[in-house]
């Protein structure tokens, strides 16, 4: 007898229960799927972008904003500090590394960053083709802007005002492409690097400066403004002294990434946290129709069950039979949730604006084994007492009944 096949066949008399409680299971196994997969990704995003930066020093306002803006590039700026502000805390002594960030300016939604050689240092950043920028207009992209632009080293671009409308662009100057990043693994995939100079250049009212005017791009910056600063500490006494420095003696604030990426991921975990029951409450609704449909079964097929044994089939093969219809539900919900979890993702990635923070399905957490196992868990739970009623069946009072 395969049990197997006897099983199948006994769900298919009832399609369209099976396919509802098919459903319920693949729900509840999506949802956490999503769940499981959506914050690990932001987790990791917002590990890895932020490891080796201790302080953001921007204009005074939100410091999450002032973090999104400068570190994920998922927000807008709160403003601008003047450079000669910022150039004397890049001096301090308390200070290791200090990378000056100029933003305002994108590329078909992917924003242009104006920065020094620093910024490749704190990053580790690494040349798949051509060169770091080294002047005015040189430009070096990440491999996701390669990628989805279908720029290549020596191509000209124009950029545009503002960090995601295209429309505004600043024709009087091209960038040019020196050199395209390897895959970094992180917000740089999706950035175009060049000078401070290049965003001055961009937005002066008046575009014929001599060259000696920008030869020396220190004095340039002096006489300007910069976004923000990113800064990395000599030890760790600068923790509690030099952002309380920024913000009662400057006009500047300072914001500590570690502190706002927390307070970030508490504010969407809580939200997590609640899909998260909802999704745990529709598989315990599932498990509860399993065995309601389960029980329903036993009951309908009790004279069935009765003349099986009379044809030699044991009570462990019964008992086997009922568990595993209850297991091909569930298991087979599970699967169908996972594959639904991982292309639902793709699409919520495919159409979100921000090319810095985006998600996709392409990805595989340990998490969603204990999906599987937690499919295992509810055919297990909603079979077992309709297969031990089949179990204890009483062959000669079933049979001397009619059916």
């Amino acid at each position: 007898m395969n049990i197997l096949k006897l099983s199948t066949k006994n769900l298919s008399r009832n399609k369209l229960t099976t396919f509802l409680n098919i459903i319920l299971v693949a729900f509840g196994v999506g949802i956490l799927s999503i769940l499981f997969l959506a914050s690990t990704q932001i987790g990791n995003k917002l590990e890895s972008n932020s490891k080796d930066i201790d302080l953001v020093v921007g204009a005074k306002g939100s410091p999450l904003q002032l973090i999104l803006s400068s570190i994920y590039h998922i927000d807008f700026p709160t403003g601008n500090i003047p450079a000669k502000d910022a150039q004397e805390l890049m001096q301090n002594p308390m200070v290791k590394r200090a990378v000056p960030l100029a933003l305002g300016d994108n590329y078909q939604g992917y924003r242009i960053v104006g920065t020094d050689s620093t910024f490749t240092g704190l990053y580790g950043l690494k040349l798949n083709q051509g060169k770091f920028w080294s002047k005015d207009l040189d430009a070096t992209i990440g491999s996701a802007v390669a990628q989805e632009s279908k720029l290549k080293v020596g191509d000209k671009f124009f950029g545009a005002h503002g960090l995601s409308d295209a429309s505004d662009e600043h024709k009087q100057h091209a960038y040019l492409v020196t050199g395209i990043l390897a895959p970094q693994g992180n917000v740089t995939d999706n950035l175009i690097l060049t000078n401070i100079g290049s965003v001055y250049k961009m937005h002066e009212p008046n575009h014929a400066e001599s060259e000696a005017h920008h030869a020396n791009e220190e004095k340039e910056i002096n006489n300007r403004e910069i976004t923000s600063l990113l800064i990395q500490y000599r030890s760790p006494m600068s923790v509690v002294i030099f952002p309380r420095m920024v913000n009662q003696s400057t006009n500047m604030q300072a914001a500590s990434p570690a502190m706002e990426s927390a307070r970030l991921f508490s504010l969407i975990g809580v939200g997590i946290e609640t899909l998260k029951w909802f999704a745990i409450l529709i598989m315990a609704i599932s498990a509860l129709s399993v065995f309601i449909s389960l029980f329903n079964s036993m009951k309908e097929k009790k004279y069935d069950l009765a003349i099986m044994r009379c044809l030699g089939a044991s009570k462990v093969k019964i008992f086997l039979l009922v568990m595993l219809e209850g297991l091909l539900i569930t298991v087979t919900g599970a699967i169908i949730g996972l594959v639904i979890g991982h292309v639902a993702l793709s699409l919520i990635g495919h159409f979100q604006e921000s090319s810095q923070a985006r998600l996709t399905g392409i990805y595989f957490v340990m998490e969603e084994l204990y999906l599987i196992g937690a499919g295992l868990a509810i055919g297990v739970i909603a079979a077992i007492i309709p297969a031990i009623q089949t179990y204890r069946v009483d062959i000669a009072n079933t049979l001397s009944k009619d059916k």
